[in-house]
């Protein structure tokens, strides 16, 4: 469980990374990324940082770029929050895939949904079927 230091530290992070790759989209070919999660260690010096990228497509290619700006990224948020934290944490990035995640529970859940309605046609005409012959 995070203590209520990692969550301020953690939240002060993800404004500020979403902030800065708001403004810096030119470096990751113009891609919408946005910070999901922020998660950061006990000792407050290594954040796992989650992102989530508009359009979904070459995320991993994305994801290796803004790997390659790292130090820069981590430069640029020490600056802004040099005054509020001890030591500038070292960042880890991943991707969030849980919205990907939840279109794809979503689009089997249809799926089985309309394959339901038809087979529910079936066994209603059926039921009626037997209460007739009854």
């Amino acid at each position: 469980m995070a203590s209520t230091k990692q969550n301020k530290v953690a939240r002060l992070l993800q404004k500020e990374l979403g902030d800065i790759f708001q403004k810096k989209s030119k470096l990751f070919d113009n891609k919408m990324i946005t910070v999901t999660v922020v998660r950061i260690s006990p000792d407050l010096l290594v954040a796992k940082v989650y992102l989530s990228m508009y359009p979904s497509r070459n995320n991993e290619s994305t994801l290796s770029l803004v790997r390659e700006h790292g130090n820069e990224l981590r430069y640029e948020l020490g600056n802004r929050i040099r005054n509020q934290v001890r030591k500038i944490p070292e960042l880890n990035f991943f991707i969030d895939d849980t919205l990907d995640y939840i279109e794809n529970i979503d689009r089997l859940l249809k799926q089985d949904k309309t394959r339901g309605n038809h087979d529910g046609d079936t066994d209603s005409q059926n039921s009626d079927n037997t209460k007739n012959e009854q």
